[in-house]
């Protein structure tokens, strides 16, 4: 987007509200959606990264500052969440934290590149927003391609190669699809159907009878809960009795309450550890905080992750010494082949910290197995 063309998108804004530099607080932007059919997602994610921030706060907050997380709500719409992201930077909170989505983080990056405003933690893992490496672009999670990798290789160490891609019809779909047709190809296939549907939306049917007519050994998702609970749902109905892999944006929690006791062998990729258990030493600190918060505070993989990435953000604060743009930048880059209480970082150059995944399975009684 040229410069002139952001600025009057935010001349056309309304005036700046106190929760930028005025408020005394460090403020974070977080567009993501707490409606519509995605609304889990964000939610979970909110609420594990305030855990963490909370717990800051009361203990003083960060380099003399506590930290002020702003959720505004965008449906999973990148429009919305444009025009969200445009009221943050006119707003000129201090960084973008934990957006939801591939397309609407897609659709943002234009004001991200052209304002110079720290973007971190992205609740997707598009190569898309991965390269070129921007200098104020910070992931924490794995790559799509990484996820993929391993579920086409965990399909072909089962002896099945025939292999169907169920796609949300957007950035995110796409990013999912190359990620799958990358891993096939390097085994000499291909996918042996494709469907597809639009975003939002639980229009499967379509996708269902091609899928089916191909009769995969299994079939990679790439979409919202909703909609990947559909897909599995209907395609049962036709008589499809294969295996169902999603990646990790599916929402495990989500997706297992969508579809209840549907929802038993049904495989996810996960790119943070097993919530459920204090083994690894960054899961312990979190339980203990979803266990002091209680309320609505429950274990699940998306507000471990957002937990994981406020607890990354901090550090570095902490380590840049100084609540600055650049501080943060520089904190987040000395984070190389760290062992941060038992999940492994490396920003580096690619700014890319973790490959970090795993499958899980569903239990249809509201569990997780590893």
């Amino acid at each position: 987007m040229k410069r002139r063309t952001m600025l009057s998108l935010l001349a056309s804004l309304p005036a700046a509200t106190a929760f930028g530099k005025e408020s005394g607080n460090l403020v974070l932007g977080q567009s993501a959606p707490s409606t519509g059919p995605s609304a889990q997602l964000g939610i979970q994610l909110n609420r594990g990264a305030r855990l963490y921030f909370d717990k800051v706060n009361a203990a003083g907050g960060v380099n003399g500052q506590k930290i002020e997380l702003r959720m505004l709500d965008d449906g999973y719409d990148p429009p919305r969440a444009k025009a969200n992201t445009a009221t943050f930077i006119n707003d000129d909170v201090f960084a973008l934290f934990g957006y939801v989505g591939t397309p609407t983080s897609v659709a943002c990056l234009p004001l991200v590149k052209d304002s110079g405003i720290p973007f971190f933690g992205p609740f997707t893992g598009a190569m898309s927003l991965r390269q070129p490496a921007l200098k104020n672009v910070f992931h924490v999670r794995a790559s799509y391609d990484d996820e993929t990798s391993l579920i086409v290789n965990q399909l072909h160490n089962l002896g099945l190669s025939k292999i169907a891609v169920f796609r949300q019809n957007d950035a995110y779909g796409q990013a999912g699809l190359d990620g799958t047709v990358k891993a096939l190809k390097a085994l000499n296939l291909a996918p042996v159907a494709v469907g597809s549907f639009e975003r939002n939306t639980i229009n499967v049917g379509d996708a269902v009878k091609t899928i089916c007519a191909a009769k995969p050994d299994g079939v990679v998702q790439i979409g919202s809960y909703k909609a990947c609970a559909a897909f599995i749902r209907q395609a049962r109905a036709a008589g499809y009795g294969g295996q169902f892999f999603n990646v990790s944006f599916v929402g495990t929690k989500a997706l297992s309450d969508e579809l209840k006791e549907e929802a038993l062998g049904v495989v996810v990729s996960q790119v943070m550890p097993y919530p459920f258990s204090g083994a690894v030493p960054i899961v312990r600190d979190y339980l203990d905080a979803v266990k002091a918060a209680g309320g609505d505070a429950t274990a699940n993989y998306s507000s471990l992750e957002g937990y994981v990435d406020a607890r990354i953000f901090v550090e570095g604060l902490r380590r840049g010494r100084s609540n600055t743009r650049e501080g943060l930048a520089n904190g987040l880059e000395s984070l190389q082949h760290v062992d941060f209480d038992g999940f492994n970082l490396n920003f580096g150059r690619e700014h890319a910290a973790s490959h970090f995944v795993e499958l899980s399975m569903l239990t249809g009684d509201g569990g997780v197995r590893r």
